[in-house]
């Protein structure tokens, strides 16, 4: 964990620079590339972009959510694609919606130890390419015959008795739903929503003022810093973000359905669409940095990895997260220049800001006799977020990161704090200071 600012630590990780692709609807322009390909075109740019020469690189830092199972350690087969040398290792990891900022706080951790004193760090995930499973119940009645080597044909016409066409070949769908619980994400925060008294309207404000923003960033060229055109294989150029609606409303977005229960409060507009994507961060010492003449933008000041109970308030977290990086920090909320929070859904960053103002929420949950701080809707997320920009999984908190150092850089304001939930119940929290 990083030292407070007070005792700073001797090897200070900073990020040099970051990049990431454009983010896409998933089974768009990106449909021919992988987390990998993503991951190894975002790191050969990052690469370009710095000037680092390979021979300086320590090792790769991956995170991912959805791993392809015939090459689940991404980071190394990045290291690969990208044409890095072999000796250069790769980790991944995977942490829900968080993986991208536990990739990059690993990294800095593993600077800050000294085993390395350069590391790419990120993480992409591609939901066209999230793969269709065949029921367990199909595995488990075929393996023995497919795999056991001395298989006849008497075996396999006894295989096909055995096959129900129904329960047994119809591929199971993908679906973004709690293993413990059975329940959707989407369904948990409509709990949420009813228990803070989040409403339609208020949830639906929320996402115009993201895609409002989101697209005011764009022109103004606040983004222009860490989005590159990506090629694809089809020989098409992809240069920025497509979910974003400029144009979009409260009145229009009032007249969608609800997407997860009837009557409910969430819709399509005001949740994160299904997204292609990568993002990565160049990391290492700021004495290698000085060394090298290249400028560091942030540093880590502390961060907080939290879970809570799936069952109850599954994507409250941040409300955890947050407060406990800016204890460790030595900082209070208001000491906070720029408050940047993932949109998983509207209803879930209401909801966490709710809990952050609530004196109760802020005794019974995180042992304080006060309540950590108000935030209105207009306090955060300066650029937009998730809910207009999109949210590959694993590398929304790589995308969260880079913004943040840039806009510290650019901006002058010291301090940033993000915030991420994630599945599970778990969350995330870290404060980026300006270098």
């Amino acid at each position: 964990m990083p030292a407070f600012k007070d005792a700073p630590v001797k090897n200070r990780a900073v990020i040099v620079g970051g990049v990431r692709t454009p983010f896409l609807r998933a089974f768009g322009a990106f449909t021919r590339m992988d987390a990998i390909a993503l991951g190894a075109a975002t790191v050969r740019r990052l690469i370009d972009k710095t000037g680092i020469q390979d021979k300086e690189i320590g090792g790769v830092v991956w995170g991912g959510v959805i791993l392809p199972g015939g090459a689940p350690n991404v980071a190394r087969e990045i290291v690969l694609d990208a044409d890095l040398p072999h000796h250069i290792e790769g980790t991944t990891v995977t942490r829900a919606c968080t993986s991208g900022l536990v990739a990059i706080t690993q990294a800095a951790a593993a600077i800050e130890r000294g085993e390395a004193d350069v590391i790419i760090a990120g993480g992409a995930d591609s939901t066209s390419n999230a793969e269709v499973k065949m029921p367990q119940s199909f595995v488990h009645k075929a393996a023995p015959v497919l795999m056991g080597g001395k298989a006849g044909v008497g075996d396999y016409l006894g295989l096909l008795g055995q096959i129900s066409i129904k329960k047994d070949l119809i591929p199971q769908r993908p679906a973004i739903r709690e293993r413990s619980t059975g329940e959707l994400m989407g369904e948990a925060a409509e709990r949420m929503a009813a228990h803070w008294g989040i409403t339609r309207e208020a949830q639906d404000a929320f996402a115009a003022q993201s895609h409002h923003r989101a697209a005011a960033a764009f022109e103004k060229g606040a983004l222009s810093d860490e989005i590159f055109p990506v090629h694809t294989p089809e020989g098409k150029v992809v240069d920025a973000d497509n979910l974003i609606r400029p144009d979009t409303s409260v009145e229009k977005m009032a007249k969608l359905k609800a997407a997860f229960k009837e009557g409910g409060t969430l819709t399509a507009a005001n949740s994160s669409a299904l997204t292609d994507g990568a993002a990565a961060v160049l990391l290492m010492s700021e004495d290698k940095a000085r060394a090298l003449g290249l400028t560091p933008l942030a540093a880590f000041r502390s961060w907080s990895y939290d879970a809570v109970d799936p069952a109850d308030q599954l994507l409250i977290g941040p409300a955890l997260s947050m407060p406990r990086a800016l204890q460790r920090a030595g900082m209070t909320l208001a000491d906070a220049s720029i408050v940047d929070i993932h949109e998983a859904f509207a209803a879930q960053v209401l909801c966490v800001l709710k809990a952050m103002a609530s004196e109760q929420f802020c005794k019974d949950w995180l042992g304080l006799d006060h309540a950590v701080g108000t935030l209105v809707p207009e306090d955060i997320n300066i650029h937009g977020g998730s809910v207009a920009l999109g949210h590959p999984f694993g590398a929304t908190g790589a995308r969260m990161v880079t913004t943040m150092a840039y806009e510290l850089h650019r901006s002058g304001k010291e301090t940033a704090l993000l915030g991420i939930c994630a599945a599970g119940g778990q969350s995330a929290g870290a404060v980026l200071e300006a270098v």
